[in-house]
């Protein structure tokens, strides 16, 4: 990079950093001030509603015996509001719909309102605030935007056709209210923006083609705690066992090396083997299928070992000599071995397999079902030869850039014919780029800067050098880094107004897709057709439909339901040996499965719960203990088991909630509470204990004695009691999902549990009906996940009345996944926002 240009982008940094500070700082002061609704006064028409007075009345006697001046009890009163003045006070009386809706308050040990009761106050309160949001709405204002890390690399690679692994140019993003999307929480440090500027110049070049590049070394290794004895995943061959694959960008035409290391199995792994001789091994490199290179490997036929009577090595009819050399053999046969193979491969994405065959010979004598696993050696867990990692060298004898790289036919949609045409072509590329990139039509000023950047890398390289300067410019541009709204001139300070309608396809293309608007979506919003209804709804229609929207599975209920976290958990292999890199890998994919099946076949969000299928394979199969499933592909699979069914019986879910040594029916009732009803409790006090782990002092004891000793204290009672009978009844499923009737100790377990209200819930289906006939708390809380998400910025008390017609509006199509997306894309927090 130039001194000249490195001073320029340098500078352009700077100038970032400065208003996103400034915004952040303007976001604060606003979010303060937002806490502090208009005045209005509303009225309550005679027969429309319960009279003001009578409603204070049932307050008066169920409510304020505890909130009032002198006993504040959570920090709230009620003795001092207006029933007839409720829009004044929209925050305290969103929390008061809250505990009235699910039955919080009064606490069932005080008197109860009737049922009648209950009602028309709630119908006055919430009535009355919606009424209030529809004259003086407010959206909030939710501060700049910057991409995250996985909205950076999605956009880069819809606008130049280029993979890139975000996570090695970028670090990862902070999160807030249970994702890593909100706006508050993307913060831009002077070291982030020196990675963005390093990822620019890294990925512009990736994209043009540098001929003149230096050859790299790409490292890929296995991940640990997975075995190799089967077909690895979907873009593994038919026939085939263990490997690894990958998606690589080669960024010229060229040769390339790929060097496979293997671990090959220990004598102590092979005791089942039985005088087979492994010399008949065969490992494969495939480029996108095409085989590339064959290696046979293994024992030769004469070194033949079995496992004897007294688990040691056995060779038979060998002398002194030839045992010592033998084993010689074999010890450097355990160890590490890399093969090279070499061939051309032309530039762009392209997937690198490395697998074995497998064979079909039979095995003799009992196969175990699995083997502990070490993080150290994979082959001392199966009795075959298993890839530990492989490295991509190269480019080595470049013949050129790649005129069928995707990345280069994205960028170079015209080429000039002599030097006289340059400037007139990248003019035209330059523009298409950044307007994708800034997700608006770009302006003079734009294309002066763009071509300023242009005529430099020419004169130190060519057209196409000027093209790779211009684009780096475009990479670390606040338009392409930030998604900002403009206030429009006039607009009062506090009052609503609605977005723009490129402003509106931005939203809704990083809602649905986590990525930039196609030429689809800008078009229309270009001509400004976005916001008439029909056009809308079917661009969002379209948008489902869409192989993107698969990012609603990768990011929004990966997040939501703690997915990610199934690839860090670590339980501990000494108590559950069954636990591996297969199982690992299965239970998060079953569940993304059925996420996205009922995304895509628009079922309703209540079928989260009560889902009669799954996805399974084999290896989960084999640990639901459902027969009759063969082989590494996931099937849709209907469950006649009503514990296994839904998102109940998914042992991702109990398996991020457990210790690595043991299930927590705390977090797992947290869980529950704060996910599927929206009702978290509040943060434990500093003081109190964690629950001891089990010991010769507690064998005696069940889960729930040692809870019951644990919450003692009537403080943390009073959260116990409600998240304990949740976590309980979920005790069947262990630290890693598996069913069992009995604790480590051998005693039965006691799954029954009673929720304040009464409610009965008995194992796992029991929850499950439970939460069924909370359905309208579960769709409520998807909703408001989802709309946390779609915004970028937490849910706030003036959010509740779009929530409340967004579920009002598709309650009558099933709560349809369709119904209640459309509905936040129609909503006011998506379509406005608040003036500063």
């Amino acid at each position: 990079m130039s001194a000249k240009r490195f001073e320029m982008l340098s500078t352009l940094s700077r100038s970032i950093v400065m208003p996103t500070g400034l915004a952040l700082a303007l976001s604060i002061s606003l979010y303060a001030g937002g806490m502090r609704q208009a005045s209005a006064t509303e009225s309550t028409p005679g027969g429309a509603r319960a009279s003001t007075a009578g409603l204070e009345r049932i307050i008066d006697r169920y409510c304020i015996t505890c909130h009032n001046e002198e006993l504040k009890t959570g920090s709230l009163r009620l003795d001092n509001v207006d029933l007839a003045r409720v829009a004044e006070n929209g925050e305290l009386w969103e929390k008061v719909i809250h505990k009235l809706r699910t039955k919080e308050m009064p606490p069932l040990d005080r008197p109860q309102p009737s049922k009648g009761a209950r009602k028309a106050l709630l119908t006055h309160l919430v009535t009355t605030l919606d009424d209030a949001a529809k004259t003086s709405p407010n959206p909030g204002r939710p501060a700049v935007h910057r991409l995250n890390r996985t909205e950076y690399t999605n956009a880069i690679r819809d606008l130049l056709g280029l993979e890139i692994d975000g996570a090695l140019f970028l670090s990862a993003d902070g999160s807030d209210f249970g994702f890593d999307n909100i706006a508050d929480s993307l913060n831009l440090t002077p070291m982030m923006m020196e990675r963005y500027m390093f990822a620019a110049s890294k990925i512009s070049r990736l994209a043009i083609g540098d001929i003149n590049a230096r050859p790299t070394n790409h490292r890929y290794a296995a991940p640990n705690y997975q075995l190799q004895m089967d077909r690895m995943g979907e873009e593994f061959s038919f026939g085939s066992r263990g490997g690894l694959s990958v998606r690589h960008h080669f960024p010229l035409d060229g040769e390339y090396i790929v060097k496979v290391d293997i671990e090959s199995p220990s004598p102590e792994a092979s005791r089942d083997r039985n005088q087979r001789s492994t010399a008949d091994e065969e490992l494969f490199v495939r480029i996108d299928g095409e085989q590339k290179e064959k290696f046979n490997i293994g024992l030769p036929q004469d070194h033949i070992f079995r496992w004897g009577e007294k688990n040691s090595l056995k060779v038979k009819q060998y002398s002194a000599d030839e045992e010592e050399e033998l084993a010689d053999f074999l010890a450097d046969y355990r160890r590490r071995r890399t093969f090279d193979a070499r061939f051309f491969v032309k530039a762009g994405m392209h997937t690198v397999t490395v697998e074995f065959l497998k064979r079909t010979l039979a095995y003799e004598g009992v196969r175990p079902e699995h083997f502990p696993v070490f993080y150290s050696f994979h082959a001392l867990s199966q009795e075959e030869p298993s890839v530990t990692e492989f490295q991509i060298a190269g480019p080595y004898n470049v013949t050129g850039p790649g005129d069928e790289n995707p990345s280069r036919k994205k960028i170079f949609t015209n080429y000039p014919k002599g030097s006289e045409d340059e400037t007139k072509v990248a003019e035209e590329i330059l523009s298409k780029l950044a307007r994708r990139a800034y997700r608006r039509p770009v302006t003079g000023g734009d294309m002066e800067t763009l071509l300023g950047f242009f005529e430099q890398g020419r004169n130190e390289g060519g057209f196409e050098k000027g093209i790779q300067f211009a684009l780096e410019r475009i990479l670390v541009d606040p338009e392409f880094l930030f998604r900002v709204e403009a206030q429009p001139a006039g607009v009062a300070e506090g009052d609503a107004f609605e977005l723009s309608d490129l402003e509106l396809a931005s939203r809704l293309a990083f809602f649905l897709w986590s990525t930039l608007p196609d030429e689809e979506l800008l078009g229309v919003a270009e001509r400004g057709e976005l916001r008439n209804p029909g056009v809308l709804e079917g661009q969002v229609r379209r948008m489902l439909a869409d192989a993107r929207s698969e990012s609603l599975v990768d990011n929004f209920a990966a997040q939501w339901l703690y997915l990610r976290n199934v690839d860090v958990v670590t339980p501990d292999t000494k108590i559950f040996p069954e636990f591996d890199g297969e199982l690992r890998i299965a239970m998060r994919r079953e569940t993304e499965l059925f996420f996205a099946s009922q995304l895509r076949e628009d079922r309703g969000v209540p079928e989260l719960l009560s889902a009669n299928y799954t996805f399974l394979n084999e290896r989960l199969a084999e640990h639901y203990g459902i027969p009759g499933i063969s082989g590494s592909h996931f099937r849709r699979v209907e469950m006649d088991d009503k514990n296994r069914g839904g998102l109940i019986g998914q042992a991702s879910i109990w398996t991020v909630t457990s210790y690595a040594t043991r299930t927590s029916p705390v977090k797992r009732g947290k869980w529950v509470l704060e996910n599927l009803l929206g009702s978290p409790p509040p943060p434990p006090p500093g003081n109190i204990p964690p629950l001891p782990e089990a010991s010769k002092e507690t064998e005696g004891l069940t889960m729930r004695q040692r809870f019951e000793q644990h919450r003692a204290d009537p403080i943390c009672a009073s959260c116990h009691i409600k998240m304990d009978p949740l976590g309980f009844a979920l005790e069947n499923f262990d630290a890693i999902g598996k069913w069992r009737t009995h604790n480590a100790f051998g005693l039965p377990l006691d799954t029954l549990g009673e929720m304040p209200d009464g409610t009965i819930l008995d194992g796992p289906s029991g929850l499950r009906e439970a939460l069924l006939g909370m359905k309208d708390e579960f769709t409520r809380t998807a909703v408001q996940k989802l709309l946390v998400y779609a915004l970028g910025r937490g849910v706030e008390y003036y959010d509740q009345p779009a929530i409340r017609r967004i579920m009002k509006e598709s309650e009558s199509d099933g709560y349809r996944w369709s119904s209640i997306i459309l509905g936040i894309v129609k909503s006011t927090p998506f379509q406005m926002r608040r003036a500063s």
